[in-house]
């Protein structure tokens, strides 16, 4: 044993990050891999909700009958439902669930009350789960 008390100990110490794993913006919106909380989940659907609203706002006082607009959507629809689906996924992975039940939200009306208590309103597994850690 070393007589001398004030060395540092030799241990093999992972990288803490503080429990909670980083995710970029382009990971968020894109990636279907790791977690994402509530406040990332909700920013992201109301941020796609006022992007529409938006848009409904422009075909209104340029008219129904605007090409410009409905240019405007469809450029931006499959991506929208990318990244719908990329923040659902990763959502149910926050709550210790395969991405696959984003499936869930198919079925009439009680498909879209799960998602909503499920995604919206539970919290996520704390720590460490069969996804990874929770991001921050």
């Amino acid at each position: 044993m070393d007589s001398n008390v004030y060395k540092t100990p030799n241990a093999a110490l992972s990288e803490d990050r503080g429990g909670y794993d980083t995710l970029t913006l382009k990971q968020v919106l894109f990636s279907f891999s790791g977690r994402v909380g509530r406040k990332v989940y909700w920013l992201a659907i109301l941020g796609m909700i006022a992007f529409w609203a938006i848009i409904g706002g422009l075909a209104t006082v340029l008219g129904k009958d605007s090409n410009v607009v409905a240019a405007i959507a469809f450029v931006f629809y499959i991506p929208f439902i990318w990244i719908s689906l990329a923040v659902q996924v990763k959502r149910w992975h926050d709550r210790n669930k395969s991405g696959w039940w984003v499936l869930i939200g198919i079925i009439p009306l009680i498909g879209a009350i799960w998602v909503f208590i499920e995604n919206g309103l539970l919290a996520g597994d704390q720590g460490m789960n069969d996804y990874g850690m929770p991001s921050a």
